[in-house]
């Protein structure tokens, strides 16, 4: 198994890795549907300027596994009073076949170095049930967050 940082190449991986994750998480196919060709296209200068970053996890060259991260404008918090940033991970995807073997637990702690070097102290995520696990046992906690579509 290796690890490398994303690249532009990996384009059309990533968004593959997102729809699978969000139709695992039972997710409506309409929606899915609208929302792939607006993620691409919001994806691909974030890829090219930087500013979605991440690391991919390979085997034999397959991709079994890929966490995605950026750095995100915040006001200060009580959780981070001193920065008007924060850090945020998405799009973590691990192939079924992959699973339980550590992966993911290994791209979130790699996750965790990558936003102390470019000095984030506060990161946050959002979560499927089945990653909820895995998060709580490395340290992440449940949020007060709500949410409404505004349609």
């Amino acid at each position: 198994m290796e690890i490398r940082d994303i690249c532009s190449d990996d384009l059309n991986l990533i968004c593959q890795h997102r729809e699978l994750m969000f139709r695992e998480a039972g997710r409506d196919e309409t929606a899915l549907a609208a929302m792939s060709p607006n993620f691409r296209n919001w994806l691909e200068p974030r890829i090219a300027d930087g500013s979605y970053f991440g690391f991919l996890a390979t085997d034999n060259d397959d991709v079994v596994a890929g966490i995605g991260l950026m750095e995100v404008d915040w006001p200060p918090h009580p959780s981070h009073p001193y920065q008007a940033k924060r850090g945020y991970v998405l799009n973590v995807y691990v192939v079924p076949a992959y699973r339980r073997r550590g992966i993911a637990d290994l791209l979130m702690k790699m996750a965790d170095a990558e936003f102390k070097k470019h000095g984030l102290t506060f990161a946050i995520l959002h979560s499927t049930n089945s990653g909820r696990p895995l998060y709580e046992k490395i340290g992440w906690s449940s949020t007060t967050e709500m949410a409404k579509p505004l349609v």
